[in-house]
């Protein structure tokens, strides 16, 4: 597995966000809880609504017992077993991968869906796609820890981290089939050790059409009411002796110990659901400065620039349908983070979020100034993460636009490949990760991939883009290195680049996979290598990019030591005033519970719960992004409907529901569970009013919305039928 602790430290010496969040009375549905807490919350939990008796509540303590074992993460997503063999549910968005790695010009998966009869059917979800079944937590706090105190200054510090996450993930995974993995929780207070299976083999089973599995697009993302069937299937596969094994046709759908049972009760307004996921980051107590750069500037200007990158890509895809099938899965993501970026905007300056994050952290101060000498320390760390975060700042337009320019194809080819080979001239253990001996696998399979998301005209299109961004950067902050390789700042200049990267052999996958094996002489001296105008540029750059990765770590390793002073005293300051923390999130195994629950928008409207069949039959235009499939719109209009299906209450199958729920990026494909821990939907996405979440919980207006089990059902046993599947999970094809 990849370390994180690491590289989460050296991202947050940009951001500095604080780690820390609080649930109080008055937000009584708050909290990416740890399985480790549920005993505190055990009462709450009764009250609002939970089923359970001593035992199971002990369970739910236990991140591998039932039903949290079930859950698992996969690929920045969350996933969850859903039968005894290997059967995993997630989003329909969360396959996009897989999707578009088993089409070809004449098949698009993601355009006509995929099913399969058997498990023979059954397709690779490539290489690189992996899940990971939880076996063990170990606290390494204390050494961890004494790691960081015996350092003398920041850089041996972040060295210090990095060297005993290696260690400790070495010691580890002495087993081939376990992967590890560090967390750090309260920004470095605690750290936990967590060891996986780590299966190899995942195979995509089922995936709706996309005018199913995304009915509504763009224009409905972030929005209520919904009507997205937004779910697909993997399995999990093993070698025939029941250990991970990477796929083979003669593998055996895997035997996990938890798998979730489909929920056998209606659910309603007002109901209780639990879920469980693995949100990747929330910002919920963040330093007020860190807040305002993030409104005023980070979230405006990443807009901006992806709303422009997004247009050039759909104007290319409608000359050029590889293109748009090949950057469906990037257009999406901008347009998903530009819409969220701009809303979230808009929601700090409806509630004034600025103002309140000020005077609360100002209240903070206050208080540690009261203690006298027992604040110092405290007021000493804020001070010094104040700075730190202005330095982060100082140069935030050139470390953008570069981080763009470096990400987009051939250059990013370029530079990782230039990396691999200065990476090997040093000890494997003091490599940087991502780019060790046990990365290698991936690392391959990645260049190998990339042409399933690469085009030649596009990456030029993208690299013209941020080259222009770059020479109209203010003098102080352009490198000299690029200056020099760009050889002007005109148009003509740049033209000149662009044909000099156009002509890389790298754009040639064969090609990639020879420079796999170069050396860094090789790339630095060899007449190939400066024939290729991706690899001069990386040669020319690579020099600053070290450097600047070294300024980052010099702020991360003071932050190491700072952060977790500063959010102590935030411990204590919040405890003062009643109110149970929990660690913000950070990719590791979360639980949050609330009640299916209507809002009213700012205007007033009342929003519904859930929705119901007919409105898709209402909403479809017969053009995308609301071209609902015929056989779906005929199965409504013949009112084909399982009576188990229908909710009584509403009249119909219920589509989508909110509920109260506390998720973040990451959570997509989790499971919502129903007062007895069965499955009662799977979360895809939030309403407008909960882009902001990650930073302010409002429990009035912040939804989760989920696709009910229900319509899965309906789609699986009327729509796109899938009877195996439903016989799996314990529900007849017939429905009843």
């Amino acid at each position: 597995m990849q370390y994180t602790v690491l590289a989460r430290s050296l991202a947050m010496a940009g951001t500095l966000s604080c780690t820390l969040a609080w649930h109080g009375a008055a937000r009584a549905v708050e909290g990416v809880w740890t399985p480790q807490q549920f005993p505190e919350l055990a009462s709450k939990l009764k009250q609002a609504g939970l089923k359970a008796t001593s035992k199971q509540l002990a369970q739910l303590s236990d991140p591998k017992g039932d039903p949290l074992g079930a859950v698992v993460p996969f690929g920045g997503c969350t996933a969850s077993f859903v039968s005894p063999k290997g059967l995993l549910l997630t989003n329909h968005h969360c396959a996009l991968a897989a999707l578009q790695l088993n089409s070809t010009p004449q098949k698009s998966l993601l355009r006509d869906g995929f099913k399969t009869g058997t498990n023979n059917e059954e397709v690779s979800a490539g290489a690189n796609a992996r899940i990971f079944v939880l076996d063990s937590v170990q606290d390494v706090t204390p050494r961890v820890q004494a790691a960081l105190t015996a350092a003398t200054d920041p850089l041996a510090r972040i060295a210090a981290l990095d060297a005993l996450e290696k260690q400790l993930v070495a010691e580890c995974e002495t087993q081939a089939d376990y992967g590890c993995r560090l967390y750090s929780f309260s920004g470095g207070n605690r750290y936990q050790l967590q060891r996986s299976i780590e299966i190899r083999d995942l195979r995509l089973v089922y995936a709706p059409p996309e005018s199913i599995g995304n009915f509504g697009g763009e224009t409905d993302n972030w929005s209520w009411p919904r009507h997205t069937g937004d779910f697909a299937f993997y399995r999990a596969y093993v070698g025939k002796d029941g250990k991970p094994a990477p796929f083979a046709i003669d593998n055996v759908p895997y035997q996990p110990k938890r798998w979730l049972k489909i929920a056998d009760k209606p659910l309603g307004a007002g109901d209780f659901v639990m879920l469980a996921g693995f949100p990747g980051m929330t910002n919920r107590y963040a330093m007020a400065d860190d807040f305002e750069a993030n409104a005023d500037w980070t979230y405006p200007t990443v807009a901006a620039h992806y709303r422009r990158l997004a247009a050039l890509i759909e104007a290319e895809g409608r000359k050029s349908p590889e293109v748009a099938s090949k950057y469906v899965g990037t257009l999406r993501g901008w347009l998903g983070a530009a819409k969220s970026y701009e809303s979230q905007i808009e929601s700090f300056r409806r509630t004034n979020a600025a103002q309140a994050k000020r005077s609360e952290e100002t209240g903070l101060l206050e208080w540690l100034r009261k203690q006298g000498a027992g604040g110092e320390a405290a007021l000493a760390a804020h001070a010094r993460l104040v700075e730190l975060g202005q330095q982060a700042r100082a140069e935030r337009d050139r470390d953008l636009v570069l981080g763009q320019l470096y990400a987009t194809g051939t250059l990013s080819a370029a530079t990782q490949l230039y990396r691999l080979a200065i990476e090997r001239d040093k000890p494997d253990a003091q490599r940087e990760n991502g780019y060790r001996q046990r990365d290698q696998g991936a690392f391959e399979n990645r260049l190998k991939q990339a042409d399933r998301r690469y085009d030649v005209r596009m990456d030029r299109q993208l690299q013209n883009y941020w080259l222009h961004e770059y020479v109209k950067l203010p003098k102080e902050q352009r490198v000299a290195a690029l200056d020099q390789w760009l050889e002007g700042d005109d148009e003509k200049a740049i033209k000149r680049a662009l044909d000099r990267i156009g002509k890389s052999r790298l754009a040639n996958p064969e090609q990639r996979a020879t420079w796999l094996k170069a050396d860094r002489a090789t790339f630095e001296k060899s007449k190939d290598a400066g024939k290729d105008g991706a690899i001069q540029f990386a040669v020319a750059v690579m020099p600053t990019m070290l450097e600047m990765e070294r300024e980052i770590r010099s702020r991360a390793g003071e932050t190491l030591t700072v952060r977790p002073v500063y959010l102590k005293a935030l411990a204590d300051y919040r405890k003062g005033l009643g109110q149970p923390a929990y660690p913000d999130a950070n990719s590791s195994l979360r639980i949050s519970y609330g009640t299916v629950s209507p809002y009213t928008k700012d205007n007033g409207a009342k929003q519904l719960p859930f929705t119901r069949l007919e409105e898709i039959a209402a909403r479809s235009s017969g053009k995308p992004p609301f071209d609902a499939p015929p056989a779906l719109l005929d199965a409504i209009t013949a009112k084909r409907f399982s009576a188990n299906l229908v909710d009584k209450r509403l009249g119909s199958v219920p589509v989508n529901f909110l509920a109260d729920l506390d998720i973040s990026g990451g959570n997509s494909g989790s499971p919502v569970l129903d007062g007895q821990g069965k499955l009662a939907g799977i979360a895809f996405d939030s309403n407008w009013e909960s882009v902001s979440a990650s930073w302010l919980f409002d429990p009035a207006l912040t939804r989760t919305i989920s696709v009910d089990q229900r319509y899965l059902r309906w789609v699986l046993q009327e729509v796109f039928p899938a009877p195996r599947l439903l016989a799996e999970m314990g529900v007849p094809a017939s429905g009843k």
